[in-house]
């Protein structure tokens, strides 16, 4: 016989509160009408309760919230929790002498309560009590030390022991829900473990609770930036320049890289003029100039003016002369070189910014002929960098066996027309370095079709979706996703994207790389996009990325070149089973037929694209679009025969590579039989 509400044991109802208090994250309404459905099983269960004033509070029912909190204060007036979220609420409403009484109790209930410390000492500042006021922010500075410690720790720790620390948060979040510290010590392990959409998550519930704490605040702004999402970024840039004028400019120049990224130049030239002046001294600034120029066509030149400011300013700025190096065309003089040489000798300099020489001194030696040096600047700039970064090898191998175990024929086929009809995303997946912005470039040519940029908006669906159902591994909860969804999905990319087009075309180009990991996501959402699968020489195309500092999140293997090789083999053979179980839907552009017969692939490419020809995509080099890649100046130019060519120079020290890639390098362009 089935047991009532009202005796379920402890334990049920602690694994409900569990579950709720995830609800809390992404659904709070819901987390609402289940923490209540707990409270009528379990009266005065304190976490239940403090789970519905959460939800209520960020559904904006303030005055329930309030009502509900000031009984549980009545009732146990020794519950710190119950105190905070009271004196956070009447701090919200302005009641400053009602909001510090009750934080003062917390405090005396919990000594460490840090963000109890934090917003009693703002309180008490607004009042005008400063003494009283600075005896909480020491004590709450003493707290942030030891926070500061566990982000030390945190560097240290591979993947299985941030997945413990992972779980061990969680639960005590599950204890105190609003525990500011908790929620941004996990995000930091997400952060580590890569898994952006959940860091950001974490804190913008801290930043709900605590809005004025800067720091948390500051790790968002730059969290949002690892997930791609530069625009919501640069609003909390914005917030975070208002409320710091002593580091206003820093913040500025945050956002100027930020919309140069997302294309928004006029504002972005705007605030560096405005800045000049100021920050002209500042080797930072002369930096974030020259990204800008090098993304407009024919400021090349006043580009490279820039770098050399801030290295006039700063000699020990290794970001710069990488800036100089990617050029690509930039030729490093001797007496750079020896300057070069000098900084990445340096026992001073962090293991970052020594990388940066070597791997600017591996391209100047390149440009030489000088390749044996050359290679061994680029092994120790990788060797540098490989440390500190968290890879899980794990995540395409297991991605790999699910598609082919679960994304059959068969599984398309029952859910044929469910997704968003429209035609106007051209999707480029592949390896980088693989030739996908000149396919950009050749596309973008065309009188009807936009070139945007790497989009991040399917890893973000899928971010959500991952949120949705925790318990589920990509892309097994797509199982769990019914008919009108799929268009539901297709429409929200669309809507995410349409910021990015601004010309009126009715095409446009999203060339993130990694959406080759979602070719069956986009397949399901959008089955009219088109698909094209920029490909290149296993080894070519694996060195390329092994001698190019890439943002980590997006590039975690390059830094090794034995990872490199097996990321490259992976992604063969994932694409290989999706010519298998979706046969002619994409369309495959090997970079070294693009270079050999140009006007054959571009018309090609053209029809699959259902588009007619038209002669300016052959002179693709003449647009004066922006182009925000390492390849910019490479696709200002018309193509070089011999310029794909080059990791041949290097082959004597590809053995790494060779040997994990296998058949797959023996066999291309064809593709080999998989297990």
């Amino acid at each position: 016989m089935e047991q009532s509400n009202e005796n379920k044991p402890a334990a049920t109802v602690l694994t409900e509160i569990r579950r709720v208090a995830k609800l809390l994250r992404t659904d709070p309404a819901e987390a609402a009408e289940a923490a209540s459905g707990i409270l009528d099983a379990a009266p005065g269960q304190q976490q239940a309760l403090i789970i519905l004033v959460s939800a209520l509070r960020l559904l904006k029912q303030t005055a329930a919230a309030r009502e509900l909190l000031e009984w549980m204060a009545q009732e146990r007036p020794k519950l710190a929790s119950v105190q905070y979220e009271l004196g956070i609420l009447l701090a919200k409403e302005s009641s400053m002498q009602a909001a510090i009484e009750r934080l003062s109790t917390v405090v005396e209930l919990e000594p460490n309560h840090g963000p109890a410390l934090r917003a009693l000492g703002n309180q008490l500042s607004l009042k005008g009590d400063f003494a009283a006021a600075g005896k909480a922010y020491a004590h709450y500075v003493k707290l942030s030390i030891r926070e500061l410690k566990l982000l030390d720790d945190l560097a240290r720790l591979g993947t299985d022991e941030l997945v413990k620390m992972e779980n061990a948060l969680r639960s005590s979040l599950d204890v105190n829900p609003t525990d500011v510290m908790t929620l941004c010590s996990l995000a930091n392990v997400y952060v580590r473990l890569m898994r952006f959409h959940e860091a950001q998550t974490q804190l913008a519930r801290a930043l709900e609770l605590a809005p004025d704490y800067q720091e948390a605040r500051e790790h968002y702004a730059w969290t949002l930036n690892y997930g791609a999402r530069h625009r919501k970024a640069n609003e909390q840039f914005d917030i975070l320049a208002a409320s710091d004028p002593a580091r206003h400019n820093q913040f500025q120049l945050s956002k100027v890289t930020n919309l140069v990224v997302l294309g928004d130049y006029d504002e972005a030239f705007e605030l560096l003029e405005n800045m000049r002046g100021e920050e002209s001294a500042n080797p930072g600034f002369w930096l974030n100039y020259g990204h800008a120029l090098r993304t407009v066509a024919g400021r090349t030149d006043e580009a490279i003016g820039a770098y050399r400011e801030c290295l006039k300013l700063d000699p020990a700025f290794g970001t710069a002369w990488s800036a100089l190096a990617n050029l690509k065309t930039y030729r490093f003089s001797t007496a750079e070189i020896e300057t070069m040489e000098a900084q990445a000798a340096r026992d001073d300099l962090r293991s970052d910014r020594r990388a940066a020489f070597h791997f600017s001194l591996g391209q100047a030696l390149e440009d030489r002929a000088n390749y044996a040096e050359s290679f061994e600047h680029y092994r120790r700039g990788n060797s540098l960098l490989r440390p500190d970064i968290n890879l899980d090898a794990t995540v395409l191998p297991n991605l790999i066996k699910t598609a082919k175990a679960m994304l059959t024929p068969e599984f398309f086929a029952t859910r044929a027309g469910l997704g968003c009809p429209s035609r106007d995303p051209i999707f480029i997946v592949g390896m980088a370095r693989a030739g996908s912005t000149l396919i950009e470039q050749i596309l973008s040519s065309h009188s009807l079709v936009e070139g945007t940029r790497e989009l991040p908006d399917i890893s973000e669906i899928v971010a959500e979706l991952q949120v949705r159902y925790p318990n589920t591994q990509y892309p097994q909860f797509l199982r769990a996703l019914d008919g009108n969804e799929w268009e539901v999905l297709g429409k929200q990319y669309l809507e995410a994207t349409q910021v990015h087009r601004k010309l009126g075309r009715p095409h446009f180009t999203d060339k993130a790389g990694t959406n080759f990991m979602h070719v069956g996501l986009i397949q399901l959402i959008l089955p009219n996009a088109r698909i094209i699968d920029a490909r290149r020489h296993p080894l070519g195309c694996s060195f390329s990325c092994y001698k190019q500092v890439f943002p980590v999140a997006s590039m975690p293997h390059s830094y090794d070149l034995k990872e490199m090789a097996q990321h490259y083999r992976g992604y063969v053979e994932l694409m290989a089973h999706y010519d298998r179980v979706l046969p002619g839907r994409i369309h495959r552009v090997y970079h070294e037929d693009l270079v050999r017969d140009p006007e054959k692939e571009v018309r090609r490419l053209l029809a699959y694209c259902g588009l007619q020809f038209e002669e300016q995509c052959l002179r693709f080099y003449e647009s004066d679009r922006a182009v925000r890649t390492v390849s910019a100046q490479q696709v200002r130019k018309p193509i070089d025969s011999s310029a794909g060519e080059k990791w041949r120079r290097y082959e004597p020290w590809l053995g790494p590579a060779k040997e994990a890639l296998g058949d797959v390098l023996a066999q291309y362009p064809n593709v080999p039989e998989f297990d």
